[in-house]
């Protein structure tokens, strides 16, 4: 989290903040609590001008002058990697002969969202693990703060204060070792204190290198990490090459990207020198940020005969999170090109098109045949409205989630509300996430389709309601509050709205002939929308009221400024180490 590229500006969406820097004490009851100057006075240890943020089971200290970077704002992102880190272990001990012991996870809850599921309605279920206790017994257990020698390696290779190392070893069961990294002097020497002030020092050690360097020198078979944090202050290109390369077998890699002004369309060409992939202004340009990073990912790991399986991807305030299993393998190597897609946007009416990069078909004996895909999907000019098309990507056009991993990782944390200061949100968030269609990329917002038209909104139940009636799915989106994501082609969303807007009309004379809404509203829809309501347009994400997007907590809440000193040092060590090592 320290000394990366500079802060571009953010990309604001609902549930966002603004990009002024928060102070790392004054934070809102939900965020870490920081001692005061009294408390603080009384600390063995403690040097002056520093204060006591805690955090979860962490406790560290901060020095107020902002040499190393700490940002509050982002509990949420370590509550979630400590949630997900859990899961991991407990599904790779269980393959080493170890199962893990989680504090105040007495039973499994599995958070039913159908309303036919066992009868109940959006309720909670719980279900006790007698059974899954009966086939642990005989394992070797794997306890929070233990050194498991069965147990995972884990890299955070930008620490900072060390906070998200010290975390895991308190909270996480089944680690080995845990490793954390950071390129400035005053930053290792805080994480060597705090790690000592927090008693984990057989857990944790503090590392000074460039990052890079420790994961190309790691890329051994024996060598790597079961795990890989990268949490950088802005882009994470710089890490990615050497990271798909050091992380294990299945490894997990979690990767933070929070320059979301290039990745969500302000500076296209700046992303794809970053990240291979050309961004482009639009209402879904919070998931297609999460698209460009899985690409990113999945394109450098396949220069190494690796691919990507990603397992939770996240865009909450102002950053994305992705948790990915990095695999090795030349035949799945070879069907990475029909994964990922360009994408035609139209710049008049929002309508867009996904053209995949190659295909593959299933012959005889179950064999594959791949080849270049055909196209393009569009013509010169859109078919809605008759304006240009933007080109975009390559995105990754495949599930961004595995449901069945995010079931874990919601059960977990629904059944130990207590474990997490941000579980409620977390519970919200990954709810919410179940309920989105895996095989639709990308989604429209009910706000810019009225606005298109220049017409009143309909309501999300009644848009909802219309489009289970024409026989389609629909669901919403964790990204974006007003997102609609569906498999009804462009042409029905319109023809929807032709029907909205007879009901509701709009001056028609006030339209330019050219404008997008007139050429839009001149067409007879096709089909004739029914706007009665379903009980099944209301997700039960909604129905139960669960915490999905938070305002937000404290003022001028945002990216934090960059901690002040070591970044001109950090990137001539960089040039240094990267040198050294093509030389050798």
């Amino acid at each position: 989290e320290l000394h990366q590229q500079d802060l571009q500006s953010v990309v604001t969406g609902p549930g966002t903040g603004s990009a002024a820097a928060v102070a790392p004490v004054e934070v809102s009851p939900s965020a870490p609590a920081a001692a005061t100057s009294q408390d603080t006075a009384a600390v063995p240890g403690l040097l002056p001008g520093e204060t006591v943020v805690k955090e979860g089971k962490a406790s560290i200290w901060f020095p107020s002058a902002n040499e190393v970077f700490y940002n509050p704002v982002q509990e949420f992102n370590r509550d979630l990697t400590c949630a997900v880190l859990t899961e991991f272990a407990r599904e790779t001990l269980s393959l080493r002969g170890a199962r893990v012991v989680v504090p105040g996870e007495k039973e499994r809850v599995v958070v039913c969202l159908s309303d036919e599921k066992n009868g109940t309605k959006g309720e909670e279920a719980s279900v006790p693990q007698e059974e899954e206790e009966r086939k642990g017994a005989c394992l070797r257990t794997a306890s929070v703060g233990e050194r498991c020698e069965e147990g995972l390696r884990v890299l955070e290779g930008l620490a900072a204060s060390g906070l998200r190392s010290i975390r895991f070893a308190l909270e996480v069961p089944g680690l080995k070792s845990v490793t954390a990294n950071d390129c400035s002097a005053k930053a290792v020497a805080l994480i060597a204190r705090n790690t000592q002030h927090n008693g984990v020092s057989h857990l944790v050690q503090a590392s000074q290198r460039d990052a890079s360097m420790v994961m190309y020198e790691a890329r051994g078979r024996n060598e790597r990490y079961d795990v890989i944090d990268l949490d950088p202050y802005g882009s994470p290109s710089l890490f990615l090459d050497a990271a798909v390369q050091a992380v294990s077998e299945g490894g997990l890699l979690c990767v933070t990207c929070t320059d979301m002004a290039v990745m969500a369309g302000n500076n296209g060409e700046t992303c794809y020198s970053k990240y291979g992939s050309v961004s482009i202004k639009s209402k879904y340009c919070h998931e297609m940020a999460l698209r460009i990073i899985l690409h990113s990912l999945d394109e450098r790991a396949n220069v190494y005969q690796r691919y990507v399986e990603p397992l939770l991807s996240v865009s909450v305030d102002f950053y994305i999170r992705v948790f990915v299993r990095v695999r090795t393998g030349q035949a799945k190597v070879k069907n990475s090109a029909s994964k990922q897609a360009l994408v035609y946007n139209c710049v008049g009416c929002g309508a867009f098109h996904l053209q995949r990069m190659g295909k593959s078909i299933v012959c005889v004996c179950f064999s594959m045949k791949y080849s270049a895909a055909t196209g393009p999907p569009v013509g010169v000019s859109c078919e809605h409205c008759g304006q240009r098309h933007q080109l975009g990507g390559p995105i990754w056009a495949e599930p961004i989630h595995n449901m069945e991993f995010v079931h874990k990782v919601l059960a977990a944390v629904s059944g130990n509300p207590s474990r997490f200061g941000t579980s409620k949100r977390i519970e919200g968030i990954l709810s919410m996430i179940t309920e989105e269609l895996e095989d639709v990329p990308l989604y429209s917002t009910l706000d810019h389709l009225s606005s298109t038209l220049h017409c009143n909104t309909p309501s999300m139940l009644l848009f909802r309601s219309a489009l289970l009636h024409a026989g389609y799915r629909v669901s919403l989106s964790h990204a974006c509050k007003n997102a609609v994501k569906t498999d009804a082609p462009a042409g029905v969303l319109w023809d929807i709205m032709r029907c909205w807007e007879k009901n509701n009309p709009v001056k028609r004379e006030k339209l330019s002939e050219t404008s997008p809404s007139y050429r839009i509203l001149s067409t007879e829809p096709v089909l004739q929308a029914c706007f009665d309501i379903r009980a099944d347009a209301n997700p039960q994400s909604r129905k139960r009221h669960l915490t999905r997007f938070q305002e937000n907590p404290q003022a001028n809440w945002g990216p934090k400024a960059r901690a002040k000193a070591g970044w001109v040092r950090t990137l001539r060590l960089r040039s240094e180490g990267l040198s050294l090592l093509f030389k050798t």
